[in-house]
């Protein structure tokens, strides 16, 4: 991502909802499982960079998110908006002409688990100085 997100007012209200939330004390094993679902998929940059981009663009046809989302195949960006599509951060609507004509953006779940991440862009930007130093101390302590 070269250019910092752009939140509305809606996105960060919810990234402070969820923020504010504290987990049920007798978790549902389902919830821990999707918990897990859902940290496998954010933590693929495909996924991550794909929803920056459908949350700054709005609804895109795939050549055109292809040309966005920098350096992921056409093999990669299927795979990926399939399992978006999967579960139910995407949309995918077909249109009935020739050539087919194929457009994806993100549902309403997409964007609020665009929201819940907002945190991380505010946490990178309160402490970049910090991670910079302790990766240079790190750096230079192990160089050999």
């Amino acid at each position: 991502m070269s250019t910092m997100a752009k939140f509305t007012d809606e996105q960060i209200a919810a990234a402070k909802f969820y923020a504010e939330q504290q987990p049920p004390a007798d978790l549902d094993p389902r919830i821990e499982k999707l918990v897990t679902d859902v940290i496998g998929r954010v933590a693929d940059k495909w996924t991550m960079l794909i929803l920056d981009v459908l949350a700054e663009k709005g609804e895109l046809r795939f050549s055109r998110l292809a040309e966005a989302v920098e350096g992921i195949s056409q093999k990669m960006l299927t795979q990926t908006l399939r399992a978006m599509e999967r579960d139910g951060l995407v949309k995918r609507t077909i249109y009935p002409v020739v050539p087919p004509k194929v457009e994806y953006r993100l549902t309403d779940l997409g964007i609020t688990l665009g929201a819940a991440f907002c945190g991380v862009w505010v946490w990178a930007a309160n402490n970049l100085d910090k991670i910079e130093q302790a990766r240079e101390a790190f750096d230079t302590a192990n160089e050999r």
